[in-house]
């Protein structure tokens, strides 16, 4: 999405994409912030992390299904 936008997209957003919510998406916005005060990224990387926790649990589902 980055290359495809042309340096538009925050890279801290895909940061966010991992299952610890919402503690992914606060050191997406705490780092944003250090580097530049007028980032506001929390609702942006929220979006992310709950498709991360999502991803995680069809995934769970998926080895549920095929092992047991």
């Amino acid at each position: 999405m980055y290359k495809l936008t042309g340096g538009k997209v925050n890279p801290l957003i895909g940061a966010a994409g991992v299952s610890a919510v919402p503690m992914a998406a606060r050191v997406a916005q705490v780092v944003g912030q250090k580097e530049n005060p007028s980032n506001f990224l929390l609702m942006h990387a929220m979006g992310p992390n709950v498709a991360g926790v999502i991803g995680s649990a069809v995934a769970a589902g998926v080895f549920l299904s095929m092992f047991a």
